[in-house]
């Protein structure tokens, strides 16, 4: 892979030395001498200022192979001079004595204060937090006090993990006893930690640039035979077809009904002309439950409507891996027994066109989760054999389920508006006072103010109707539509107890950070992407990046200001479950997102037996927890081009490190394709902390200065391309 070379950023100031790798090029013979003869004098200044920055251990050639079978370039460092060596020794040697006085000095001020107010302290939990943020940075503190010996660089992992996504396995789930489709649910805790590298297929091929790649996608990158894209299934997986390399996806075939066709006619059932007029009638997101492929997604982009796809992980064929591939919103999930991540009233449209769910089953709680996601005024599209009576005349079983739906939608206050074929579409009420108008007992009741939180993260489902003791309840048509929709005024922001002087502040800030951000990688991004066969000339970095995940979303502003660009992107706005849930503001924007804790959450008791030193028993609650683990986010490696993080680890320092930094990179690492992008931006010393620990990712990392905010620094770094070797 090549290396870029910076220029000239307005707003930054890049700081770095000459060992960094972004800044390796070809130097003529005479300058490569003279560097030899100042190499020694050089690494003993640096070693003095920066104490802790550690250089893996690499050979003098260019090009390298691990023991994984995997060839890159590799830094050059050059062999240390004996004075060189007996510096860095004495540097260990003081850091190491410098960790002995501090745990001494941590033991005998933990004892005194135990004494002197030992009761206080215990009631309070205040001596039990003290004690893990002490260990927690000792232990930070010993393991940069070790040197390269501890800061290697993490291994690959097994072959096997290529497509690995954690909390999801379907077979180990059913071996553990969970059935009745709980082992298609998110179940973390259980899994081996592996602290490793995810590496790509053998043929690993970098996508096509957007718009190409949203039609056609290397068969090599995702995991899928034959036999799977040639079978039936959903709508929008029989719309492919199957070459030599790759994969295309048509969305108009003589073979197929088009999907256009089928947009159209949902429109027209809805009462409009065509789906151009979605956006007009209030409708700009829509959760695709079971999405096939997404290709009903990839025809409504092109009409400024945003889709989110959702469906059950799959260990091959799996839908979400390949609409992500393709450039579209997707996400693993399944809502048997669990609420889906995301607050009530969120979506505009919820679809399900042969998605594989019967809506009959489990007394209809799963129409009243779709009811409780489902924005006032909004639709829900069925397309299913089901829905076409006509067909079952005969069939009193058939006949028997498409009647339970259509009265328990009735009861859910939903008004039929049409049913064409084999689709049906209903229309979630508007007003408030249908729920009083039902008949007594004549469908569920309304959930209670406890039970009708915007915070259900994988809570158990609720036979409840939720969402209508809510501020945010707005009919979809009473909404400004999009996109003045992302531009919240004065009164909107009223229901997010939000002041409309933060909110253009962050506006302001974060238009400014794109703009920066931008002109940092846009000659970055040329040099490492150059013009290839067939190609015309592209405008750097305007299709280079399509998939974007912010893993600390705030109010919305990145991914505000990345369409206020311009830019041909869509961001996955992911909120911590551990800080303020703006999650509703951001979905009421007209962006999407998704709560996530970066912390293991509570393990079943069902694992008890288990022997996992990462394991606590917790006497008060009678329950096992996680330890300092993280908890990957719901989704396939290799599916994000650039992810963005502000204050994300400060965010998870002033809660005692529950995920470790390393952890945290790790699992960045699997989500990120290859030649993918890291923006972080945090405090100056967390920002130092984390450019050391970068060295055992292999990425490629730049600290560059903030000249607005001397207390902020932005790390930028970029995941090489590691290509596999065949045998």
């Amino acid at each position: 892979m090549s290396r870029a070379m910076l220029r000239g950023v307005s707003g930054l100031r890049i700081s770095g030395n000459s060992n960094d790798s972004w800044d390796s090029q070809m130097k003529v013979k005479t300058e490569k001498e003279d560097s030899e003869k100042n190499r020694s004098s050089d690494h003993t200044s640096l070693s003095f200022k920066f104490p802790c920055v550690l250089f893996p251990d690499i050979s003098s050639s260019k090009h390298g192979i691990s023991e994984n079978g995997f060839s890159y370039d590799t830094f050059s460092a050059g062999s240390p001079r004996s004075r060189h060596k007996l510096t860095m020794f004495v540097l260990k040697l003081s850091l190491i004595l410098i960790v002995v006085l501090a745990l001494a000095g941590s033991f005998w001020w933990t004892i005194s204060i135990t004494t002197s107010s030992r009761g206080q302290i215990f009631h309070s939990h205040g001596y039990r937090r003290l004690y893990e943020q002490l260990v927690t940075d000792l232990w930070d503190i010993g393991e940069l006090s070790l040197g390269p010996a501890r800061l290697k660089e993490l291994e690959f992992c097994p072959l096997e993990y290529e497509n690995h996504v954690p909390c999801f396995n379907v077979s180990e789930n059913l071996a553990l006893g969970y059935s009745n489709g709980e082992e298609y649910d998110r179940h973390c805790g259980h899994g081996l930690k592996q602290n490793c590298l995810v590496p790509p297929p053998v043929n690993y091929r970098i996508p096509l640039r957007w718009p190409t790649g949203r039609d056609i996608i290397w068969v090599a990158n995702v995991k899928i035979t034959a036999q799977e894209v040639l079978s039936s299934g959903s709508l929008t997986k029989r719309m492919m077809m199957l070459e030599e390399e790759q994969i295309s996806f048509r969305s108009a075939s003589p073979m197929f009904d088009g999907v256009e066709d089928y947009s159209h006619q949902i429109a027209e059932m809805i009462g409009l002309r065509n789906e151009s007029n979605f956006i007009q009638a209030g409708v700009r997101t829509i959760l695709d439950i079971g999405c096939g492929y997404g290709s009903f997604g990839a025809h409504l982009f092109s009409k400024e409507i945003l889709t989110m796809c959702l469906a059950n992980y799959e260990a091959s064929g799996s839908q979400v891996q390949l609409t992500l591939e393709r450039g579209l919103p997707a996400m693993i999930g399944s809502f048997t027994s669990k609420q889906m991540p995301y607050p009530s009233l969120s979506f505009d449209m919820v679809h399900c066109a042969r998605c594989g769910i019967d809506w009959d089953q489990k007394d209809g709680i799963l129409l009243i989760e779709v009811d409780r996601v489902l924005r006032p005024g909004g639709y829900f599209v069925w397309t299913s054999p089901l829905t076409n009576a006509q067909r079952f005349l005969h069939n009193k079983d058939m006949q028997k389920r498409w009647n339970f739906v259509r009265n328990f939608a009735e009861n859910l206050c939903w008004d039929m508006l049409s049913q064409q074929d084999e689709t049906a579409v209903w229309k979630k009420t508007s007003k408030k006072s249908c729920y009083a108008s039902r008949k007594p007992g004549s469908g569920p009741s309304i959930c209670s103010k406890r039970h009708d939180g915007e915070s259900p993260y994988y809570r158990p489902l609720e036979a409840c109707i939720g969402g209508t003791q809510s501020s945010r309840w707005i009919p979809i048509r009473a909404r400004t539509t999009w996109p003045s929709r992302a531009k919240l005024n004065s009164s909107e922001l009223q229901l997010y107890d939000l002041h409309s002087e933060e909110f253009a502040e962050d506006t302001r800030n974060w238009n400014l950070a794109i703009r920066n951000y931008w002109s940092l990688l846009s000659p970055l991004i040329f040099s490492d992407h150059p013009k290839r066969p067939g190609d015309e000339d592209p405008s750097p970095p305007f299709n280079m990046l399509r998939n974007v995940l912010d893993m600390n979303a705030h109010f919305g502003g990145f991914n505000s200001a990345l369409l206020e660009a311009g830019k041909s992107v869509w961001v996955m706005n992911v909120v911590p479950t551990s800080g303020h849930n703006n999650l509703p503001m951001i979905l009421d924007r007209g962006f999407v997102g998704v709560l996530h804790d970066c912390k293991s959450d509570e393990l079943d008791v069902r694992f008890s037996g288990m022997i996992c030193p990462s394991v606590v028993f917790d006497s008060t609650t009678k329950h096992y927890y996680h330890q300092r683990e993280c908890e990957q986010f719901p989704t396939y490696p290799r599916t994000y081009d650039m992810v963005h993080a502000a204050g994300l680890l400060s965010l998870e320092t002033s809660l005692q490190r529950r995920c470790s930094m390393i952890d945290l990179f790790t699992e960045i690492d699997r989500l990120l394709r290859p030649e993918g992008w890291v923006i972080l931006r945090d405090t100056v010393s967390l920002i130092d902390s984390a450019r050391m620990l970068i060295t055992r990712l292999k990425w490629d990392a730049r600290v560059v200065e903030i000249e607005s905010n001397s207390n902020e620094r932005l790390l930028v770094c970029q995941k090489p391309f590691f290509k596999r070797q065949t045998n």
